[in-house]
């Protein structure tokens, strides 16, 4: 399974909108996914004129479930440092 595969594979026709970037019924993140696809094909623009895309996910718990790329959390590693500085 190519996850940048222009055709959507079947299983996306069950999936159901996660309004957290978790699966909706429990609560796994994308990374514990069996298979990702993302629809590239059709992209939303943002007001910053920003893509986002579509990414679809088959949770371990059979679940599938998709969410914006632009509501994907932002690593720990990633995260600003707290300063001690007033």
């Amino acid at each position: 399974m190519d996850a940048f595969s222009p055709i959507p594979p079947l299983w996306t026709e069950s999936a159901i909108h996660a309004v957290e970037f978790t699966c909706p019924s429990c609560g796994a993140g994308s990374s514990q996914a069996q298979a990702v696809w993302i629809n590239r094909r059709s992209p939303v623009y943002t007001e910053g004129h920003r893509h986002k895309w579509q990414e679809f996910y088959r949770c371990e718990c059979e679940t599938v479930w998709w969410a914006w790329s632009s509501d994907r959390p932002v690593p720990d590693d990633l995260q600003p440092e707290e300063s001690d500085s007033p």
